[in-house]
């Protein structure tokens, strides 16, 4: 390896803004420890986690099934 690099010349990559996007997104606190969990066994950072599983669904056009039981 060099000591130095001289990236005057280097250009960004143009793909890498359509990569990931960052956004803010709010987990319970049980969602969060289960994934850290995993994340500890797997040796994969949780974010990860949380992103490949989602992107399952996505591509599985998973839906979720939600009902509420109304009191009578």
């Amino acid at each position: 390896m060099k000591k130095n690099y001289d990236f005057s010349k280097a250009k960004r990559n143009p793909y890498a803004k359509r990569l990931k996007q960052q956004i803010t997104i709010r987990l319970d606190k049980p969602t969060i420890k289960y994934f850290k969990d995993l994340s500890d066994e797997s040796g994969v950072p949780y974010q990860t986690l949380i992103n490949l599983y989602l992107r399952d669904c996505a591509v599985s056009e998973r839906k979720l099934s939600m009902s509420w039981k109304t009191s009578a």
